[in-house]
């Protein structure tokens, strides 16, 4: 038997095309209702490297505890004293972010003290006749550039003695204190905040906010109660790049009892936010906990 091929052909569905393809014929463009105008929120962060992205709390604060209406910038620089930062140009940068326009409200966090004490060659500043001054120098800028200026007292540093934190910031923390006083500024009064709950947790529980864990003998002398001098060994984080178009920067990492990781960053972002919320009312739907 030989078959005979059977073409087939399908019968078309009709299409019904319409004869105007305007946007203006669409219901759901036509019938938009207007949107409430947003109120844009810009917090920039400037200070030393407590504060700063990697070593301190400002990443963490920026990713975590705004919301998406704010713009968060964080412009911490490490080494850096009210007078350094100044003097290389870094305040310049921060002015130029509060003139930026844009913003319903602009708010400058400000933090330092770590730097500003003695020993810190080309960085100390005079607690008396000079740290001050350049807060107040800061707020007034801040002011006349149409930014909201808070003052942040510095981030605790976590050694021991006898099972007794050592707060060698203290004074700095209250010269903070009394310009946002004088000022009339908002402030978050991280130094005490911390202060206390570092001493709550203990020398060994807070090692691990450092950058990297302790070697033995450091954490075994933080379980006796007392911290002993900081070893000088540091990683370079993250290795160097194995593509040639690749990110070059690095970052050094270090332990010791200043500076932080990701887990002691987000400890202390998630205290400044709730700080925060306390000391600027207006901010604290901008704000997450």
């Amino acid at each position: 038997m030989i078959l005979t091929p059977v073409t087939v052909i399908a019968q078309a569905t009709p299409v019904t095309v319409p004869t105007s393809l305007s946007p203006t014929d669409d219901p759901s463009i036509t019938d938009r209702p207007v949107p409430k105008p947003i109120e844009p929120v810009k917090i920039i962060l400037v200070g030393d490297s407590t504060i700063q992205v990697g070593s301190g709390w400002g990443g963490s604060f920026c990713a975590s505890h705004v919301t998406s209406i704010v713009a968060c910038i964080d412009l911490g620089r490490g080494g850096r004293s009210t007078y350094s930062y100044r003097a290389e140009g870094s305040w310049d940068v921060a002015l130029d972010e509060m003139k930026s326009g844009g913003f319903t409200n602009t708010y400058v966090l400000i933090q330092f003290g770590h730097n500003d004490q003695p020993g810190k060659p080309g960085r100390s500043t005079n607690l008396v006749t000079e740290f001050p001054t350049n807060l107040q120098r800061y707020v007034t800028e801040a002011r006349t550039a149409g930014a909201t200026p808070v003052l942040v007292t510095p981030l605790t540093r976590r050694e021991f003695k006898n099972g007794v934190l050592q707060d060698d910031l203290e004074p700095w923390a209250e010269a903070v204190r009394k310009v946002a006083k004088e000022m009339n500024v908002p402030l978050v009064d991280l130094h005490a905040d911390s202060a206390a709950a570092v001493q709550a947790m203990g020398a060994a529980a807070a090692t691990r906010l450092a950058e990297m864990p302790p070697i033995p003998k450091v954490l075994a002398a933080a379980e006796k109660g007392t911290t002993i001098g900081e070893p000088k060994y540091e990683t370079l984080e993250p290795l160097p790049p194995t593509s040639d178009t690749g990110p070059e920067g690095s970052m050094k990492l270090y332990f010791d009892y200043t500076h932080l990781s990701r887990t002691g960053a987000d400890y202390f972002s998630k205290m400044v936010a709730n700080e925060l919320a306390r000391a600027v009312p207006a901010l604290r739907k901008d704000l997450l906990p």
